[in-house]
This record gives C-alpha cells, structure tokens and sequence, in this order.
C-alpha cells in the first residue's frame, strides 16, 4: 500500500500527460482528481488499519536496490509521518478542486502537480536516508516549473531563487546523511542501521548543523528565508498551498526525524540556539506581517511566525511539546491551505491584493461576503482562536515549552497576540468599510469555487473542537522519541526550574 501511494501518482501524471486525445482543461483536471481522489481513499484506509498504540514503523516495504552503496526502497509510516502523509495527499485533493477549468498548458501543470505528491510522500515514507534525499530533490524540478510557468509577477525570478536554495538545502542534507552513514560504519543507509551515540562529540555537532541548516531552508527559518515570500507571492494560489502546506512540512518533519532523533543527545546541546532561532522567526514572522499592503504576503510572512512555533516546540523537546510540534505542521497546513485560497478568490473576483484599495467585501449584495466570513474564521485559526484547530497546536506548544524555555515561550505568545493586529488589520480593511461605488458588483462565487473552502473550514472547526482525533495519532510516537532521552530532558528542566527559583526569590 506504501509504495501504491508513491507510484500511483507517478502514473497518474503519465496518464494525464499522455491520454490521447483532444480533452478541455476541465476533463484533464477530472482525470487528475480522480486519481488523487484514489490516493487520498488510499490513505484514508490505512489510517483505519493503523495500530494507534503503536509508536513505531507499521505497513514497512523492503527491498534491496543498490546493495553495493547502501541504497535500499525501505518505506514505512509512523505516528510522525501518517498525518503529514495524509495531510498531503488531502491538499493535493483540494489543489486539483482549486483549480481553474481552462488554464494554459493543463496536461503539464496537472502532471507536475501528481509527481510532487509522489514526491513529497516518497520523503514521509523513505526508511533509507539516500531514498530520503532522493524524493526530496525529486520535487524540485516539477515546483520550479509551477512558479516559473503559471506564476504572477517576477515568476521566473522567483522560481530561480526557489531553486537555487532548495538545491543547497539538498546538497547540506546529502552530505550530512552520507557522513552520518560513512563516520558511525553503518552498513547501509537503512535508518535503523545507523548509530550515532559513539561518534565524536564535534562530529556530531557538524552533522547536526547541515541537517539544521538544511532543513531550516525548507521549513524556512530566518535568516535563510527570503526565498519564500518571493515564491509565495509570485507562485498562483494553489502552488502556494502545495508550498506551505506539503512541501515545507518536509522541512519540519526532517528537523525531527533526522535531527532530533538521529542526535538525541547532541540536539540538547543546540536546543537553547534552536530555540532563539525559533523565536526570532517567530517575531520577524508577525512583525513582517504587520506592515505588509499585499494580503497574499502578509499571509506569507505569517507562515514564517508560525513555522517558528515548531521549532520551539522541538527544541524543547518535552512530550507535550513534541506533540504540540506536531500538531502544529497539520494545523498550520490547513489554515494556511485556506487563507491562499481565499486570498486567490480575492484577487480573481475583485482584481487586487492592495489593502489600500480593498474595502467593503462583507457588503451582502455588492461584495464577497461568504469570501468574508471564511476569511474571518481562518484569520481567528491563525490567531489561536479557541474551538479552532490553531488554539489547541498553540496551547500544546505553549504549555510544552515553558518549562524548558520560558521566556522564549512568552516571545512566542506575545508574537500570538501580534497575529492577531495583524489579521485584525487584514479583515478590518478588506472585510469591512463601505464599497467602494465605482466597483459595482463583483463576480459571483460560484458552487464549485466554495466547495474547497468550506471543506477546509470544516477540518479546522472539526478538530478545534474534538482535538483528540488529531492528537491520538500523534502521541504514541512522539512520547517515545522524548523517551529516548530522558536524562537530557530532565536536566534541562532542572536547570528552568532553579533559574525559576533564583528569580522569584
């Protein structure tokens, strides 16, 4: 079933590439979603045969493929990877909804937009850290060809950027999987062949910092962010959800599965610059977002903030704030899925993304007002509305994290607060106000335009409100990689607690 949900869309995009034949756009992309339709049944029926007592590998795949360097197709899924996993085969759904009928060049675009799914689940599937980095380069080429092709403004520019960074990202990772593999005299690249407890201390410490480095790109992390407003920006709506809801996910996941618990011991070492790290992205994140006039930056710069909470949360490394890391990917998945696509239907309808111009789209009969509303509930998810899903991610994360790092917990829930002016400030100028007369009336949403948005909203009341249908896939697995370290983890909080003592007194 694993190695189904990598190459069944790999022949999807051969079938929508090469189906004879002289189809619309709109038959194409029915063919395509009706193969990501397939995927996501897929998933949907692992995950009810999923173990949830079980905190390691279940459905594992082995094969043998290059045996003379080490290179194996060895796949499994965890409590880790499955809800990433799900998470991207469900976006790539809602992408193929998203999308317009007739666009240019449909074949290719629906193609590159399959082989990324594969892509990104081969990553969360891989066992062998080549097979890892081999899934993880794969999806380079089709995303640069989705920003550069169907983007807006400086596409091609933004595309570069994209891939040029990425392609470092890639190139830190490889070395430091081949180094890991080469210095502990593993026998293969198979995760579970690889020991790191006996190597030096600054061996471990370098390794440890490409993988950081490397991964903090993906994620992205300040300061090698700045390709990713750029791509954002210029890439169309549905790219961007597949770039900040699927494929930076590969950025966190990385950071846990090959940082954290490849380096158990050496990660307590970097956890406090980690989480600085975390932190500054957090507060660059919202403070970024305040003084943005373009929406679909703002909501860029906010992904960077929240992103931020992940690696806090990581750094931690207590058990509830592992499960809050991962709580975070999902939730910040969803929210940020539908604020693009909202902010896509924007722009299409009314012609602009200026928060200087925008004004009066809750007007019921000239404006956009169901566009409004939904707005108005991803914006209360980004800021850690309670009964949404971003309050729970949050809270878990808060609540996690304080006893390690205190104040830059309180960092993170002053920088919560600033999400909230900044998306006060996005719905008060756009949602509100009085229309502006010479616009007239705006184009209608039609049924099949809402259809994305309130799935997605759905998702995000659904789990807001009965949260333990997302956290009960997490926990098992996430409790037994801080297991793993326990010592490491009781003397950080030691240490928080007389720095505690000292203060009060």
């Amino acid at each position: 079933m694993l190695t189904t949900l990598i190459w069944l869309p790999v022949l999807g995009a051969a079938i929508v590439g090469l189906i004879p034949g002289n189809l619309t756009g709109s038959r194409i992309r029915s063919v395509a979603l009706a193969i990501a339709t397939a995927i996501l049944l897929i998933t949907l029926w692992l995950g009810w045969q999923f173990d949830l007592t079980n905190p390691g590998m279940q459905f594992t795949e082995s094969l043998p493929w290059i045996p003379q360097i080490g290179l194996t197709y060895k796949l499994g899924v965890d409590g880790l990877s499955f809800p990433l996993l799900a998470l991207s085969n469900f976006l790539t759904v809602i992408v193929l909804l998203s999308g317009r009928n007739e666009v240019e060049r449909p074949r290719l675009k629906y193609a590159l937009i399959l082989l990324v799914n594969a892509g990104v689940a081969g990553a969360f599937l891989a066992q062998n850290l080549l097979l890892f980095v081999i899934f993880y380069e794969v999806i380079l080429i089709p995303l640069y060809l989705l920003i550069a092709i169907w983007g807006g403004e400086k596409r091609e520019y933004a595309a570069m950027k994209f891939l040029l960074y990425t392609a470092v990202s890639g190139v830190l990772i490889l070395g430091a999987f081949l180094g890991v593999t080469w210095f502990s005299h593993a026998s293969s690249f198979d995760y579970g062949a690889i020991n790191t407890q006996n190597l030096p201390l600054i061996t471990q410490l370098l390794l440890l910092t490409a993988i950081l480095i490397g991964f903090g790109i993906k994620i992205p992390l300040v300061p090698v962010h700045t390709w990713m407003p750029d791509a954002y920006v210029a890439a169309s709506p549905v790219v961007a959800i597949i770039l900040g809801g699927m494929v930076a996910k590969l950025g966190t996941y990385g950071l846990v599965r090959f940082g954290l618990q490849l380096f158990p011991e050496t990660w307590a070492l970097v956890a406090p610059g980690l989480s600085i790290i975390g932190v500054v992205s957090v507060m660059y994140g919202a403070l970024s977002a305040i003084a943005q006039k373009d929406i679909k930056r703002m909501v860029a710069y906010s992904s960077i903030g929240h992103m931020g909470y992940i690696v806090v949360a990581a750094a931690a490394l207590t058990p509830l704030s592992l499960l809050g890391a991962v709580s975070q990917m999902v939730s910040h998945g969803l929210i940020l899925a539908i604020l693009f696509y909202l902010v896509g239907i924007i722009e299409a309808k009314v012609g602009t993304r200026d928060l200087d111009v925008l004004n009066g789209l809750m007007n019921p009969l000239r404006g956009l007002p169901l566009v409004s509303a939904l707005l108005i509930l991803s914006g209360m998810a980004s800021a850690g509305i309670p009964g949404l899903v971003g309050f729970i991610a949050e809270f878990l994360v808060f609540q996690g994290s304080y006893a390690v790092f205190p104040w830059q917990t309180l960092l993170c829930i002053l920088a919560s607060g600033l999400t909230a002016v900044y998306f006060v400030i996005l719905l008060n100028r756009t949602c509100f106000g009085k229309l502006d007369s010479n616009r007239a009336y705006y184009p209608k949403v039609v049924f099949s335009e809402k259809i994305p948005a309130f799935v997605l909203a759905f998702l995000i009341l659904f789990l807001g409100i009965q949260p333990s249908y997302l956290v009960r896939w997490l926990e098992p697995t996430t409790t037994a990689m801080v297991a793993v370290v326990p010592v490491v983890n009781h003397q950080q909080v030691a240490i928080s607690q007389k720095a505690e003592m000292l203060i009060a007194n």
